[in-house]
């Protein structure tokens, strides 16, 4: 299987995905004080950067 760079940030996306839908979740059903509000702001910057990987796939 040839991965080229469009290849690698798609699959960089998926994970970083993966991992914010997962940090958002212990926020939201692990964690019920303050450290709930780091989790889940946490989980929002991965979706963030997940966005920002999607965004340069075939531009790179």
């Amino acid at each position: 299987m040839a991965m080229n760079k469009n290849t690698v940030l798609a699959w960089a996306t998926y994970i970083m995905i993966f991992i914010g839908i997962s940090l958002i979740a212990l926020g939201a059903f692990r964690y019920n004080e303050v450290a709930g509000w780091g989790f889940a702001s946490v989980g929002i910057g991965f979706f963030a950067n997940a966005w920002v990987f999607n965004a340069l796939k075939g531009r790179v």
